[in-house]
Formats: C-alpha cells, structure tokens, sequence
C-alpha cells in the first residue's frame, strides 16, 4: 500500500501563490476541503493559516458563512416541514447571532474560519460573510435585511474594492458574487419578494422581521462561469491546491460579464 505524503500549510501557501494568490490582496473564498485530496495536517486549520499567510497583513480574508437553515418553514422543500408545525418550529428557532449560528451547506472551512480568534461576521441572517484582515471591519458592515446580497452587502463593497475569488475545489454554481449580478441585471422572471427571518428572542418568543429581496437563484451559474471563461480569459487563471482545482478570478470583471449574460440568456 502506497501511502501519499502528507500536505501541509507550507504545500498549500505555495500552490496558493503559483495560482496568483499575492499578498494585500481582498479574496473571496468558496472552498471544499474535501477536495484537496489525500492527507491535509490540520485539516481546515491548515488551509485557512495557509490563505492568511500568504496574504499577510495587508490582505483580508473573506467566506461566505450562510445560514439557510434560518429561514421561514413554510419554504422549505428538502425536505418540507409539516404545516402544523411550521408556527412551533417559528416559535423556536434559535435567532441569528454571529458568534453562534453555525453555516448551512458552507463545508468545514468557513464554519471553522468564522470561530477563529478575529473575525468579523456580517449581520444578515441568511446569507452573512466573516471577514479577516485589514478591511474586515468595512467589508461586512453594514449588512442590511432588504436585498440581502445586493448594492448595501459586502458583495458589493469587494466589488468597489477590487476583490478576487478564488473557487478552491469548488464550482460556479457555488459563486456567490454572480447573485450581485442578478440585483444589477434586467432579466425574465426577477420580481420582488418578502422573506422572513429570525432576529431576536422575547420572553421566551422568537421575534420574525420581514423584508424585501429579490428572486435570485443560482440554476445557471455554471453555464455562466463557462461562458465568462471563453469571452474573459485575461480574468482568471486556473491551478491546483493540492488536488483541488481551483479558479482566482478577478470579481469586478465576473460581476460585469455577468449581468451581460443575464440580461441576454434568462
């Protein structure tokens, strides 16, 4: 039986710079632990040092840290919860707080990441980012109710920073800067909603606030990131962490592209 070596942060820092991670940069980070393959030493830990370590001091670190679990019962579909339940389950939901409410479907490294001693943790209950570095603190503050990843999100304050993203073992259908997009474009089918989400507990009570969003979704991003690919190649490069394949794009230039294809492809 061969038995791989083991990959450490300094295996990670390096295939991170070969990719075109660099220091001060702002990266947006959507990963999968899982598939870097083999033997990681210190598992999510070792890939988060890794990231801040190569984008030093002068960077900022950000992931997505969502918690779609949070959301009203009654739009819930994978699977559905019993109507007569839906005002007990509303009832007692845990409200959002950015020091406990753990990820939904974010994978290990963000939901070890937004724990770590220093990182700050956008408000909104559904869809908050956490943040590390130099401009953490304006990234995710504020992080309003109404359209939760449009003009007043950190989605749109990486954009006006010049942010990259990296996708570390993980797909377009995952990116979440292409729902900044859906808020810009004009496209068939965008209509606004009220959504739901729980904000605090009184007397034993969890309180609801409703707000206003739009209809984003994410079932063609990766027709999308193909189609970015073939039209941007100055934009992105492609390269491996370990065994992940991996994507730094530049997310100025994957927002514009985006709301273009929109508005000609939904």
């Amino acid at each position: 039986m061969i038995i791989e070596r083991p990959i450490t942060i300094q295996d990670i820092s390096d295939d991170l710079m070969i990719l075109g991670v660099q220091k001060g940069m702002t990266l947006l980070v959507h990963s999968s632990l899982k598939s870097i393959g083999g033997w990681v030493v210190g598992g999510p830990e070792a890939v988060i040092l890794a990231l801040e370590e190569v984008l030093g001091e002068e960077g900022t670190l950000v992931m997505p840290t969502q918690s779609a679990n949070l959301t009203n019962p009654e739009t819930w579909g994978n699977p559905p919860a019993d109507p007569k339940w839906w005002e007990l389950i509303r009832e007692g939901m845990p409200p959002y707080h950015p020091d406990m409410t753990v990820t939904t479907g974010m994978g290990i490294i963000p939901e070890v990441f937004r724990k770590q001693e220093g990182v700050i943790r956008s408000a909104h209950p559904h869809v908050s980012f956490a943040a590390r570095g130099r401009n953490a603190e304006s990234l995710m503050h504020p992080h309003a109710l109404d359209y939760s990843l449009g003009e007043t999100s950190p989605l749109a304050r990486l954009y006006e920073t010049g942010a990259y993203v990296l996708m570390l073992g993980s797909g377009y259908g995952n990116n979440t800067s292409f729902h900044l997009s859906e808020y810009r474009a004009d496209w068939e089918g965008k209509r606004i909603v009220t959504a739901h989400a729980p904000v605090r507990r009184v007397q034993g009570r969890t309180e609801w606030e409703a707000f206003q969003d739009i209809t984003y979704h994410s079932d063609d991003f990766e027709a999308l990131g193909t189609a970015f690919e073939v039209e941007c190649r100055e934009a992105y490069k492609h390269g491996r962490v370990g065994k992940a394949k991996c994507i730094l794009a530049e997310q100025r230039a994957m927002v514009d592209y985006a709301v273009r294809w929109m508005e000609e492809n939904r």
